[in-house]
């Protein structure tokens, strides 16, 4: 390992961090003792204080317990955008000795049925909006533990309406499914948020300790189908302190969390570190310009995560001279590099620079992150504490001398136990190197002269489309169910918005050819998953390239489709 970047190390930092060796939920408790009147949340104007926060938790905590059954261990799916019920709901499983499975919501019901079934989870908390996607799984879950009492499936969801949580009036602009009125609930098994919370009931004392698991996030890469990252309380506690820690978060200050709570980077750093330091989080559901530009000016937020569409959303703004964006003393992100322009008209109109970052589901967020006083553009940043970090040649591991391309691995507290019941997908994940267990990140990457980590391209199949990730095997896999469809291959199209957005190169079976349109797959493919990931383009081809052993050749495709892009119109 090198130690050329502790020369850039922030200069009251240790390189060494101990974190408490507690139970993830002891943080809230810890912060609604120290702060019980404080804002922890605000919604819309709507704020919710410490003590409130954390009474909440534990009523729902309870009746996960006692009326759903989770014990010990179980995997409870948090299927939320994010909201005063995100947060609540997410402490709530961790205070029920449960593991936390986040879920984008902006998946539909066979995504579900993958996570449900894997994860083998009984229980689940989903919005009012989403609950036609929930109640087939619920269906037939129950309709399974009739027959079978030990029967896999879905027995339980508690239903939320995130209008329970407006409590104040407001003049911003509140998105419809955020001001829908609550509905009733009345599916067997289910039972709405409201009912559950006024039911008071309250968990068991907290049994699980530092190295039980606590949440698992879902990711994908080269097989099909998503896969849970298990990670404890004692590497989801690393993150949420370094990252606090590095970055400087005291307990006043003020965070615009508008990155995805299901996603660990919004996670991590907008709520889980926020919560630790006892700081205030002001919420937005999804992105909003004019939203998240008043509530900076309104509550005078000191720090935020913007990917980089968000950020060139914001400076485009045609009333941004009359915006208020003062406070702002932090803009944080990752997910792609920040364009050199847009960088410099940043600095030029907020005096701030993009902090960027890196990190995986893997690893429950950063294991770099860019020196707040010496931050590099277009750069990953340096290893973070207690973090070895190498680029190293893919196929001898040797580690490789500055501006030489090679992989990133990656070594330290916060990298996840393993992949849920997989075990072949886990060894091939890690090698051992000097008597440590790396994590093979599948990114290539390039160190300069000072230690800095400079993103080169992927090893691994992905899509990066607004900064979200997206798996062509596992949208391959999804198509398959279009009866049209022979053969399909995704990858990356060019896209002036979104940096990179996904395309279908389709074969249609004989009997459909002339009959179904690239927009009718496009159509089908929105409707069967979640819209980040469903193809923009579709591109019909009398047969896909492939190896002598079958194999599609899919970076074949990739270059054909970069050439054309390059080419021009």
């Amino acid at each position: 390992m090198s130690d050329r970047h502790f020369a850039h190390w922030p200069r009251l930092l240790p390189r060494h961090l101990t974190v408490p060796a507690t139970h993830l939920y002891r943080n809230l408790e810890v912060s609604a003792l120290r702060y019980p009147d404080k804002a922890a949340l605000v919604f819309y104007d709507s704020v919710l204080g410490y003590a409130r926060l954390q009474e909440e938790t534990e009523r729902l905590a309870g009746h996960l317990q006692q009326v759903c059954g989770v014990r010990k261990g179980d995997r409870v799916l948090l299927y939320l955008q994010n909201s005063p019920q995100f947060v609540i709901a997410y402490y709530a499983i961790l205070r029920a000795d449960a593991v936390v499975v986040p879920v984008n919501p902006m998946n539909l019901t066979e995504e579900l049925r993958h996570y449900v079934d894997d994860a083998g989870a009984r229980a689940i908390v989903a919005p009012q909006d989403l609950f036609a996607q929930v109640l087939p799984l619920l269906r037939e879950g129950r309709a399974r533990a009739a027959a079978d009492p030990g029967a896999p499936g879905l027995r339980h969801a508690v239903v939320a309406a995130y209008s329970d949580h407006l409590t104040a009036p407001t003049d911003l602009p509140v998105p419809a499914f955020v001001a829908a009125p609550r509905q009733p609930v009345a599916e067997p098994g289910a039972v709405a948020w409201s009912e559950a919370l006024a039911a008071g009931l309250r968990p068991a004392p907290l049994r699980a300790g530092p190295d039980d698991l606590a949440v698992m996030p879902y990711t994908s890469g080269t097989t099909g189908h998503p896969k849970g990252c298990m990670h404890t309380h004692r590497s989801v506690m690393y993150n949420t302190v370094a990252g606090t820690q590095w970055l400087g978060t005291p307990q006043d200050a003020v965070s615009l969390v508008v990155l995805p709570l299901f996603h660990v980077t919004g996670m991590q750093n907008g709520m889980n570190g926020a919560l630790y330091a006892g700081a205030t989080i002001v919420l937005l559901p999804r992105w909003d310009r004019d939203a998240a530009a008043q509530l900076i000016g309104r509550y005078r937020v000191s720090n935020t995560q913007m990917i980089v569409t968000m950020v060139v959303d914001l400076l485009s703004h045609p009333r941004l001279a009359d915006c208020d964006l003062s406070s702002i003393r932090r803009l944080s992100g990752g997910g792609a590099a920040m364009p050199e322009a847009v960088a410099t008209q940043l600095k030029a109109l907020c005096g701030l620079d993009y902090l960027e970052g890196y990190g995986m589901s893997e690893t429950m967020a950063p294991t770099h992150i860019n020196p707040p006083e010496r931050p590099m553009k277009q750069c990953l940043g340096i290893p973070i504490f207690d973090v070895d970090a190498r680029v190293v040649d893919p196929a001898t591991l040797q580690e490789l001398p500055p501006g030489e391309v090679g992989e990133i691995i990656v070594h330290g507290p916060q990298v996840m136990q393993g992949y849920w019941g997989q075990p072949e997908a886990t060894a091939a994940a890690f090698v051992q190197i000097d008597g440590k267990r790396f994590l093979r990140t599948g990114d290539l990457a390039r160190t300069d002269e000072h230690g800095y980590f400079y993103m080169v391209d992927r090893l691994k199949r992905m899509i990066n489309a607004s900064g979200f990730k997206v798996w062509p095997a596992e949208v391959e896999a999804l198509m398959y169910a279009h009866p049209a469809i022979q053969e399909v291959c995704v990858i990356a199209a060019k896209d002036a918005r979104r940096g990179e957005t996904v395309k279908a190169v389709v074969v249609l079976r004989e009997a459909f050819r002339d009959r179904v349109t690239g927009q009718e797959i496009i159509d089908w493919a929105h409707a069967h998953m979640a819209a980040y990931k469903s193809p923009r383009l579709v591109q019909f081809a009398d047969r896909l390239p492939k190896s002598g052993t079958g194999k599609v050749q899919w970076r074949e495709l990739q270059e054909r489709e970069k050439k054309s892009a390059a080419a021009g119109p």
